[in-house]
């Protein structure tokens, strides 16, 4: 039997191929960023609005305002009045049930006159109009400058401390030839399994113990006995460092910690960043921690706190809540804007064997 010949492909058909999986690919890509964008997209647009546009029935999705006309001392609301085939703007004078009297903005000195139809099916007339204002007013209701200082405080002081103990700590674990190291290592891991309801007794227990409680003490000084995670992330980086590296250190007299400060670091920059912005992400948005242990300081709260003291406050103001959350986000979305590709870099890095 003869055996039946490929048919190879032409370059032309691969090229065709190609370009489609790139289209659908980018087009999944877009579709998925597009969805990730609406909860921001609409935060934004609420945060622009009037308080009145959300009581509007057909008030239109974008911040805008009520077209209004002033006739004889008074104002009068604009709607699209359909005459002659086309939608005009024309100035509802006086309502009635089936006529009603209308004034043409464009010729005032026309004066009103009678229209018949029912005025109730009329759309309004609006004009955008963002409110920027609001997050000025948000900013001075709940004095943003020390939300932001204790915040910034927080997320910072302890990320220095969870980045320095992590690595320390990852440093042992990667390099160090420890009896029983992998136990421990499972043991540390293991911790991160906990939740963090069964602990949080305990833990509260003993900071009312030594005093700290409505003080930062309870929240900065865990950060640097390092956690878990992070250290797991960075013994995943450590140990893709090659060993010679050490050892042509130790060859010209290096020490542990010189090698540590002088060789691991300058190399684990993607590592030391991704670990870096993890907890600095978790900081910024953590809520339950300050929240138990600064009650009763007000001048002590992180912004995730002040915020939920603001949503009470102003409960009927959505437009307003929606501003200061999104004056809370500026700084974490700058943060990671501008140090995203070191960020994946660390990411992939810590899973992926270089």
């Amino acid at each position: 039997m003869k055996k039946k010949k490929s048919i190879p492909t032409s370059p032309i058909s691969h090229q065709v191929q190609e370009g489609a999986k790139t289209v659908a690919l980018t087009g999944l890509t877009l579709g998925v960023l597009f969805l990730f964008l609406i909860p921001m997209v609409y935060g934004i647009v609420t945060a622009l609005k009037t308080d009145s546009q959300f009581s509007k029935i057909g008030a239109p999705w974008y911040p805008a305002s009520e077209d209004k006309i002033s006739y004889q001392g008074e104002e009068y609301d604009l709607y699209l009045v359909p005459m002659n085939g086309e939608l005009r703007e024309m100035a509802l004078i006086k309502k009635g049930r089936q006529s009603s009297m209308l004034l043409d903005p464009q010729n005032v000195e026309a004066g009103p006159f009678e229209w018949e139809g029912q005025w109730r099916k009329l759309e309004r007339s609006w004009t955008p109009n963002p409110r920027w204002q609001n997050f000025v007013k948000a900013w001075n209701a709940i004095d943003f400058p020390i939300l932001l200082r204790n915040t910034v405080m927080y997320a910072g002081i302890t990320t220095i401390g969870a980045v320095s103990s992590a690595s320390l700590v990852a440093y042992g674990f990667a390099r160090f030839h420890i009896p029983g190291k992998n136990i421990l290592f499972m043991l540390m891991l293991s911790t991160v399994i906990l939740p963090s309801a069964v602990t949080l007794i305990p833990t509260y227990f003993v900071f009312l113990q030594l005093g700290w409680v409505g003080t930062w003490l309870p929240l900065i000084v865990p950060a640097f006995f390092s956690w878990g995670t992070n250290v797991f992330l960075m013994r995943q980086f450590f140990m893709t460092i090659p060993r010679e590296l050490d050892e042509a250190a130790m060859i010209d007299g290096a020490g542990p910690f010189r090698i540590f400060i002088s060789i691991i670091l300058p190399q684990s920059v993607p590592a030391l960043t991704a670990v870096a912005l993890f907890h600095f992400f978790y900081a910024w948005n953590d809520f339950f921690g300050p929240l138990i242990y600064l009650a009763g300081n007000p001048d002590k709260f992180p912004i995730t706190v002040g915020l939920t003291a603001f949503n009470n406050l102003y409960s009927q103001s959505t437009n307003l809540i929606q501003a200061a959350s999104l004056i809370s986000a500026v700084i974490p979305i700058l943060v990671f804007f501008f140090s995203q590709r070191v960020f994946m870099q660390g990411v992939t890095f810590t899973g992926v064997e270089k």
